[in-house]
């Protein structure tokens, strides 16, 4: 096969990305192996890895264990709901939508105290590594993993409140703004920036799918006038999920 000025990996796996979207390599297909992707395009070894390794990257295919390479199960993408609008007495979106039986939904947490890292430090606007709750979260909707979220909460702000663990005590497991409100903070306000980037293995491990797949990423940072109270990340896989918002208009 003919290949012009782009790289020869990359047309191999542009042809087989095609082969992909339309059907000549269903779901559970297996790839052609490194030597007959060498044999038929006519190329070396290292062009045939580098295509597959294109492919793998993109989500397209996965190895198993001693069998090969095959194309994956392209799920239809479902919605992960967020919204700008907050009042007290509300859980968030996600767990609004969860409480619906119809969805299974579950959460697990886990909190620790823990020094701020430089960026989280930058995020609450503390000085060095000033001490704050880091909590934890798994989402899961019928039983499998939908999103991710690790939030930090300053110390110098809830420690030795009735909120200074977020999912115990009165007000465990509601949301920023209720249990801000309880300690005479008021939230009015909440920045959040979406973005992409290739999955943590650690993520990977719990959310499914390889390290280096795509995650959509929310970094959320709810303020009380300009001084943040909390700040998170969501991570989300892009494969399998949509984020949509429901704004209100003003």
């Amino acid at each position: 096969m003919p290949f012009g000025d782009q790289p020869a990996y990359l047309r191999i796996a542009d042809d087989l990305r095609q082969q992909i979207a339309d059907g000549t390599l269903p779901p559970n297909a297996k790839l052609p192996s490194q030597a007959g992707i060498r044999a038929r395009y006519g190329v070396s070894d290292t062009v045939a890895l580098e295509a597959r390794k294109v492919l793998m990257a993109e989500g397209l295919v996965e190895g198993r264990s001693g069998s090969g390479t095959y194309v994956r199960e392209r799920p239809v993408p479902l919605r992960v709901f967020r919204s700008a609008y907050r009042t007290l007495g509300e859980p968030t979106p996600f767990r609004q939508e969860q409480a619906d039986e119809r969805q299974c939904g579950t959460w697990e947490a886990h909190s620790e105290r823990q020094s701020a890292s430089p960026l989280i430090a930058e995020r609450l606007g503390l000085e060095g590594d000033e001490a704050v709750m880091c909590t934890r979260y798994v989402f899961r909707t019928g039983g499998e993993p939908v999103m991710l979220s690790t939030s930090w909460e300053p110390l110098r702000l809830t420690g030795r409140t009735p909120v200074m663990l977020p999912e115990e005590g009165p007000l465990g497991g509601r949301g920023v703004v209720e249990r801000m409100a309880a300690i005479d903070v008021v939230v009015d306000n909440v920045q959040e920036e979406v973005w992409a980037r290739p999955a943590l293995a650690s993520e990977a491990s719990v959310l499914g799918g390889q390290p280096g797949h795509p995650v959509i990423v929310i970094t959320r940072t709810f303020r009380s006038g300009g001084m943040p109270v909390e700040t998170a990340d969501i991570v989300v896989p892009a494969d399998r999920y949509r984020i949509a918002y429901h704004l209100p208009v003003r």
